[in-house]
């Protein structure tokens, strides 16, 4: 994770970066649409449909179904999920700033998540990792606490099943 990164979290007081479970094996897959309900929020890992989100759109307007979501994260995607600023979460030229960020990268998605646990607006999630934000931050801020966690996690080998012939975050942008 960059300095930077990791310096803009301190000063908005985000949690520590952390692994919600004990073990998270990839490849547990639920029946098409089948629902489940995950033990933490978001969820990172577990059972998930056998269909991820399409690679486009980078950015949705309303929440996404999180079996998909997290089997886009088995394959080694960033999401970006937000409280809205009408649910006390991020301000609106803080979620424009993430939405630009968002559409530029590849493996990233970013939707709002408007049951994020009380006092998170922001939280990034890779497999079986997490980094939650409260919202008092500046669109710079958000923007380079999101960039370092991607650049950190996005395309690695912590997820189960990492893009073919990648090693560590060499994608792509």
């Amino acid at each position: 994770m960059s300095a930077a990164a990791l310096s803009a979290g301190r000063a908005v007081r985000c949690g520590e970066i952390h692994h919600p479970v004990a073990s998270a094996p990839g490849g547990e897959h639920l029946q098409p649409g089948e629902s489940h309900t995950y033990d933490q929020h978001p969820a990172t890992s577990g059972p998930h449909d056998p269909s991820p989100l399409p690679p486009d759109p980078h950015v949705y307007a309303a929440p996404i179904p999180e079996t998909r979501a997290v089997h886009n994260l088995e394959h080694a995607y960033v999401l970006i999920y937000y409280r809205p600023a009408a649910d006390g979460g991020l301000s609106d030229e803080t979620v424009s700033a993430l939405e630009a960020l968002a559409r530029d990268e590849s493996r990233v998605i970013m939707a709002p998540y408007p049951a994020l646990p009380e006092g998170t607006a922001l939280a990034l999630a890779a497999w079986n990792t997490l980094w939650e934000c409260p919202s008092s931050m500046t669109p710079g801020q958000a923007t380079t606490i999101a960039t370092g966690f991607i650049d950190a996690f996005r395309g690695t080998n912590i997820a189960p099943e990492p893009p073919r012939g990648l090693l560590g975050p060499l994608i792509q942008k």
